[in-house]
């Protein structure tokens, strides 16, 4: 039971933090606000390859004074590789019509 649960939390919290999760399956404005939340540099990521594009903007952040975020980020940049290699059709669809993401709003932008 305790492997169980474990496997559980696990899973989520892998899913959760999963860059292409939040780039392609979530919407625009909920993968702003988790890139916002960790205070990345980056101004906006190509739906192109958007879950590696994610994890790096990640690690393009503010120090994370727990240490925890950069050892999951880099499994996740391995995982959202391979996922943003299956959704490669949809993504360069929605590059053509959408565009970036925007991290940041900007004047003048929807």
């Amino acid at each position: 039971m305790i492997k169980m649960t474990a496997a559980l939390i696990a899973a989520s919290l892998v899913l959760n933090g999963c860059g292409t999760v939040n780039t392609v399956l979530r919407e625009d404005a909920a993968a702003a606000r988790e890139l916002r939340k960790v205070k990345t540099y980056c101004q906006s990521i190509p739906r192109v390859y958007s879950g590696v594009a994610f994890d790096f903007c990640a690690l393009h952040a503010a120090p994370d004074p727990t240490g925890i975020l950069v050892p999951l980020v880099l499994v996740d940049i391995t995982v959202s590789g391979i996922v943003d290699t299956v959704v490669l059709p949809y993504t360069i669809y929605r590059q053509g019509a959408d565009g970036n993401i925007s991290i940041y709003w900007r004047p003048g932008r929807s």
